[in-house]
């Protein structure tokens, strides 16, 4: 059971980092319309967690870090809620 609930855990936070890594790379495309479909499915969806650090984290001469920043404490935030998890088994 516990093994079940660590693969999902898991899991999901594998498929929010590749959505922040899209997210990330899509950006560098000018002519994206973030208004259509899946496009701004994907910016709905990371913004929610990249604005928290966006408020922390300013731009550094035009270029913004907070998804580097994001994505180090969604990894650090994994590992424990993974290791925690082990801890019951």
């Amino acid at each position: 059971m516990i093994d079940n609930l660590i693969f999902v855990v898991n899991n999901l936070f594998q498929i929010y980092f590749w959505l922040i890594l899209v997210r990330c790379l899509l950006s560098f495309i000018p002519s994206i319309d973030w208004y259509k479909q899946p496009f701004q499915g994907i910016k709905d969806v990371t913004d929610l967690y990249l604005n928290l650090f966006r408020k922390v984290v300013p731009p550094f001469n035009g270029v913004d870090f907070s998804p580097i920043v994001a994505i180090i404490v969604l990894q650090l935030l994994n590992y424990i809620l993974v290791f925690g998890l082990l801890m019951f088994k």
